[in-house]
């Protein structure tokens, strides 16, 4: 028996919401990874507890890719088990996105200790690295105008006089222009760099947490609707 009208919109607006699942998986999918790349290798964040939240947003990405196909799938063949096996993995990745949003909103108070620690091993392993570690590092104090963790007094142990920084500190970055001039103002960022990489970080989890929070939301509607096509199929309809 056909049915016009609502049951048959509930079944394309099924459809078109899985589409855009789909999608949505695959953005978390490149927001996890840009996010884990831009920690350890933009800002050289080395703790381990800062993976948590990107490594989360890939798995939750590679999730809800495969549920929104097969959730494609179910709705077009108008198979009821699909459907409810939709509806069920799609409400717990609903709940999944809400606890991670609610863990990154956590890790945001932690966020100063984290950064502060990496700063300090950056600093530590400056000289002993390889090339490309100190080029990161270097990017990082020139991107952000910022020297050091806390401040440009911060490099005072990596070399013999005590009073000299890597080239990336200097207002005018220039070889060897920051030989013998840490605390010189006219010459070297006195900032450090702490403030700048937690400013950066907490906008980054604030971006992520309202993504996850709009992405739910229309994930609930996405559970809706697969509901009330289940009860459509259920009675014995067919959908056109």
């Amino acid at each position: 028996m056909a049915v016009e009208g609502g049951l048959k919109c509930v079944k394309y607006l099924v459809f078109f919401f899985n589409f855009i699942f789909w999608l949505c998986g695959l953005a978390l999918i490149v927001v996890g990874v840009l996010v884990q790349v831009s920690l350890h290798s933009t800002l050289s964040i080395k703790d381990p507890s800062a993976s948590g939240a990107p490594i989360l947003l890939i798995a939750l990405g590679v999730i809800v890719f495969l549920v929104a196909f097969f959730g494609c799938c179910g709705a077009w063949k108008e198979n009821y088990c699909m459907v409810t096996m939709f509806a069920i993995l799609m409400s717990l990745v609903i709940i999944a996105e809400i606890g991670a949003a609610i863990a990154g909103y956590i890790y945001r108070n932690k966020v100063s200790v984290v950064v502060q620690d990496s700063l300090a091993d950056m600093i530590n392993n400056y000289n002993n690295s390889s090339d490309e570690f100190r080029a990161t590092v270097d990017k990082l104090q020139h991107d952000l105008k910022c020297c050091g963790a806390n401040s440009s007094s911060d490099w005072r142990s990596s070399t013999p006089e005590g009073n000299t920084v890597p080239d990336s500190c200097c207002i005018n970055d220039t070889k060897n222009c920051g030989k013998g001039t840490m605390s010189d103002a006219s010459k070297v960022y006195q900032k450090g760099c702490h403030d700048a990489v937690e400013a950066v970080l907490k906008a980054n989890i604030q971006w992520v947490i309202v993504a996850a929070l709009v992405i739910a939301l229309f994930q609930i509607l996405g559970v809706v609707f697969a509901c009330l096509l289940m009860k459509g199929i259920r009675s014995g309809y067919e959908v056109m």
